[in-house]
């Protein structure tokens, strides 16, 4: 009989799986993206307008454009993570290139006395990036086998048996889609040797023991994540009379988000017949969302601008696939054959994250330079994963509206023209979405950039970098101290602007 490696479908839990608060946060959150003059003024164009990637924050941007362009525009991307974990300290680097943002611009002259043009816009902006490295080390008194306790705790041991002829993939699959996934993270406990019942002797029996020794233990852990949210826009605004901008927007993202992570674990004592554990976990999740957004900007005088807009909630239509593999000095002699090919679908299921209002003002000093403020407020606490219906939903949906609270997030722009040359700057605040402030952290960020118009044409540089520390646990159970992250994400970006 030939060794299975397919995929199985799981009816598993939200609890256990990468449906959880992780990823309500993950998808509700953007980063500072978009053409070299949006990052160069970090983002605050809400009552500005004139700038493709300004449809992120107010929809009626586009009708401030008095002619069709095109922009297109690439960076490169430093993320830095300095992690401490049981007082031992890592730094990992990573640097990654990507093509974030294009766009076009056609503008329509109107003969009508009250509508004076009418603009259609067109644009992608990576929203997101998910490329990221975390390196961890510690000498910690929470191995993995608390993990697999955790699970194991009132689980038959009949249940995590081979049948007859079965083999072991085989049975790790249909344990996590017959019981779920809390049964299958004890079998891999136990066929992986780090667990073992009570009574071996007893299919009822739902206590279990260690088979590792040790008052602390040397852990090292390795995380790396790829992948992107990436958001493609259609717009439609438009200028009524001389004061008043327009604007409606349809947006579609297309994710794409992969982590790895790898466990393992030496140091034990000297009489544990365990020495050395590994822990490996690859998570894949792929989908697409959609939202809509209105907006407005009025001029008040010939220097003042005022614009509003509404964001509405995203919904994202996801599904998961997980796979593991496991291995100790105790493991069956076939846990190789639960590997990265032998792969867990998830159901598909839906996270709705909140919807957005934000407020903007501008001062325009004419032909020299202007300045912009944006203020936007977020409600994580609404944020849902569907269907509701579902109980493991429902309950981590209550922990959403308990431990999540209202984000309110500040940018703040200047830009100053020196004829064809533009020297541009900013700053950004964003109030941390967990209401204790600390698993993650406020992001603060600041930004600086230079422009050069040809006339025809124009060429923009930014650079921006913001910090945020959070707080990680490594797994949702078993190892509840958490690493100390410090992020540190920093960006290039070179921009090209064809007028047409």
């Amino acid at each position: 009989m030939r060794r299975l490696n397919t995929f199985f479908l799981l009816l598993a839990c939200a609890y256990a799986s990468a449906q959880n608060i992780n990823d309500v946060v993950r998808y509700s959150t953007e980063s500072l993206q978009g053409t070299a003059r949006y990052q160069a003024m970090s983002g605050a164009f809400g009552a500005l307008g004139g700038d493709l990637s300004a449809l992120n924050a107010n929809p009626a941007g586009s009708a401030v454009f008095n002619h069709g362009l095109f922009t297109i525009t690439g960076s490169k991307n430093r993320q830095q993570n300095d992690a401490t974990y049981f007082s031992s300290f890592n730094a990992t680097t990573i640097n990654a290139f990507d093509l974030n943002q294009l766009g076009g611009v056609f503008v329509f002259k109107s003969r009508n006395d009250n509508w004076k043009k009418v603009s259609l816009a067109f644009n992608y902006d990576m929203a997101r990036s998910f490329d990221n490295e975390t390196y961890i080390t510690g000498n910690s008194d929470q191995g993995i086998d608390n993990y697999f306790l955790n699970f194991a705790g009132g689980v038959p041991f009949g249940d995590l048996l081979l049948q007859d002829n079965e083999f072991l993939e085989e049975a790790y699959l249909d344990i996590g889609a017959s019981y779920g996934y809390a049964e299958q993270q004890a079998f891999l406990g136990y066929f992986g040797g780090i667990i073992d019942p009570m009574d071996e002797s007893d299919n009822n029996n739902t206590s279990y023991i260690s088979n590792a020794r040790y008052s602390t233990v040397n852990q090292r852990y390795f995380e790396s994540t790829t992948g992107h949210n990436g958001k493609f826009t259609a717009n439609l605004a438009g200028q009524y009379g001389d004061n008043l901008y327009l604007g409606a927007s349809l947006n579609f993202h297309n994710v794409l988000f992969e982590k790895l992570s790898q466990l393992t674990e030496n140091g034990f004592d000297s009489d544990s017949e365990i020495k050395n554990t590994s822990f490996d976990n690859l998570l894949r999740t792929q989908g697409n969302g959609f939202s809509f957004s209105l907006g407005a900007i009025g001029k008040v005088g010939d220097n003042l601008r005022v614009g509003g807009s509404y964001q509405s909630p995203t919904w994202y239509n996801l599904s998961d696939e997980t796979s593991q593999k496991i291995n100790s000095d105790l493991a069956d002699d076939d846990i190789s054959f639960i590997n990265f090919n032998v792969v867990n679908v998830f159901e598909k299921y839906t996270i709705q994250t909140p919807a957005k209002l934000t407020g903007s003002l501008a001062v325009i000093f004419g032909q020299q330079g202007l300045i912009s403020l944006d203020y936007s407020y977020q409600d994580m606490s609404k944020a849902k994963i569907k269907p509701t219906a579902d109980p493991s939903f429902s309950l981590e949906n209550n922990i959403i509206a308990k431990e999540l609270g209202g984000v309110s997030t500040l940018r703040l722009g200047g830009e100053y023209r020196l004829a064809a040359l533009s020297l541009r700057a900013g700053y950004r605040y964003e109030q941390s979405p967990y209401a204790d402030g600390n698993t993650v952290g406020d992001l603060n960020g600041y930004s600086a950039g230079i422009g050069y118009n040809f006339g025809g044409s124009r060429l923009d540089f930014s650079f921006s970098e913001a910090t945020q520390d959070y707080r990680k646990s490594l797994y949702e159970t078993g190892m509840p101290t958490p690493v100390n992250i410090t992020n540190k994400n920093s960006v290039f970006s070179l921009g090209y602007t064809l007028n047409f």
